[in-house]
């Protein structure tokens, strides 16, 4: 095991290495670098309006050589791609990510910044999910077949259908407007911090219901259809059979012998659905909903090219990924020791 482990995390390195070489030799053939969205801001401050903004790669035509080659010193464009690849890397060794180039912040307080957000959003969504679909995949392998059971799926593979921007549009127009039962924007209300600690968490929750049900309800057909499958195949197993004819009762076999089988392809995925909760966001949602975020920094970071950010947060979340898998293939032996990876 710990030799498998050790390939493992050996293996991790040329994995980051080739994604951030891949996303740094695309960021250069990218037109619109930060060079020339600066002179394009500048020469529209000045008086050029929409027609300076619009120059593109042009808009360096006109400026001082100097105060061009100053201002590429700034971003750090004066060095050779391999040179600025090369030091990119040496920062990241060390977990420095960099400074953003517009918004004079460093990439790790930006993140800390949106993170909050992100985790609102990841943990009640991971929560929920989970704590729902795997009752729920449960009951329908019991009653597999039964009205319950028809039911369930078709409510289940309905709400699947349905693109969680779209549900989060048609709850914002019916519950945020119509009935204006919730609040349509943010995470909290403006007085929120002249409120008592109680109604403090009722705020929280009260902005939090639309967003997390626009999240959530998509989730819950994979993992109710993977634990109803996972119960299936167990229960008709011969095990099953010995253990009622030794005369347990259903609740017994169902949460002693096969629960823990069953669970293996769900557990297994756990630390991956725990952490993409949290990590991946949701651009559309939080935008919609006007929740700044991760989803929302990503996607900023890339229409402004802010390349810190961009590599970044990339690197990081890259490295969390990668983590993330070795655990979860770890966990196929924490579940069923029968796994030898030998």
């Amino acid at each position: 095991m710990f030799s498998y482990i050790v390939k493992r995390l050996l293996l991790m390195l040329p994995t980051l290495l080739g994604i951030l070489l891949l996303t740094f030799v695309v960021i250069q053939f990218v037109p619109g670098g930060p060079v020339e969205q600066y002179l394009a801001e500048a020469k529209a401050a000045a008086g050029g309006g929409a027609e300076g903004a619009g120059l593109g790669y042009r808009g360096g035509q006109g400026v001082d050589p100097k105060r061009l080659e100053q201002i590429k010193a700034l971003y750090g464009f004066d060095k050779p791609a391999h040179e600025r690849f090369l030091q990119m890397l040496g920062q990241f060794a060390q977990f420095d990510l960099g400074k953003s180039f517009f918004q004079n912040k460093d990439v790790w307080t930006l993140i800390k910044e949106k993170l909050p957000v992100s985790l609102s959003l990841g943990l009640w969504t991971f929560v929920i999910s989970y704590g729902v679909a795997v009752p729920l995949g449960i009951a329908k392998a019991v009653r597999a077949g039964s009205r319950f059971d028809l039911v369930t799926t078709l409510i289940v593979l309905v709400g699947y259908a349905i693109p969680g921007f779209v549900l989060g549009v048609a709850l914002l127009v019916v519950f945020g407007g119509q009935l204006q039962w919730f609040p349509l924007r943010g995470l909290t209300s403006s007085n929120w911090d002249e409120l008592s600690w109680g109604a403090q968490i009722v705020d929280y929750l009260w902005h939090i219901v639309l967003p997390v049900t626009a999240m959530v309800l998509g989730s819950f057909a994979v993992t109710t259809m993977l634990t109803k499958n996972a119960f299936l195949e167990e229960i008709r197993k011969q095990y099953v059979l010995t253990a009622r004819a030794k005369g347990l009762s259903e609740r017994r076999v169902l949460y002693r012998h096969v629960f823990r089988n069953a669970l293996i392809p769900i557990v297994t995925g756990f630390p991956a659905a725990f952490v993409g909760a949290f990590f991946t966001g949701s651009l559309l949602i939080e935008t919609l909903f006007s929740l700044d975020g991760l989803g929302l920094l990503s996607y900023e970071s890339v229409i402004r090219r802010d390349y810190p950010v961009v590599l970044g947060t990339l690197y990081l979340f890259t490295l969390i990924g990668l983590m993330t898998k070795l655990v979860s293939d770890l966990c196929y032996v924490w579940v069923d020791p029968r796994v030898k990876f030998d």
